[in-house]
């Protein structure tokens, strides 16, 4: 699977928050976002760093589901990804 880009614009900011979810399978990715999401400021961007292949379609799907924004997914050099996550509200 390749990058890819939700909002360009937005995916030049610094991610606030980065969650380190390497290793583990779905839904836990999703429910560390869950956890920590509220912990960074509105419209801040939180990464999280998954190589589950569910993650790279599932983080987005509950974007939309929790009315956040899908901002980008970049593939990490070693293996997954890292997917942006804009916070809004």
């Amino acid at each position: 699977m390749t990058s890819s880009q939700a909002d360009p614009a937005g995916s030049a900011q610094s991610p606030a928050l980065t969650i380190d979810a390497l290793g583990k399978k779905c839904p836990i990715p999703i429910i560390m976002l869950a956890e920590q999401i509220n912990y960074v400021p509105l419209n801040a961007i939180v990464a999280v760093l998954a190589d589950d292949p569910a993650a790279f379609t599932d983080i987005p799907a509950w974007c939309r589901l929790k009315s956040h924004h899908h901002v980008a997914s970049h593939e990490l050099p070693e293996r997954g990804w890292s997917i942006h996550v804009r916070r809004n509200y």
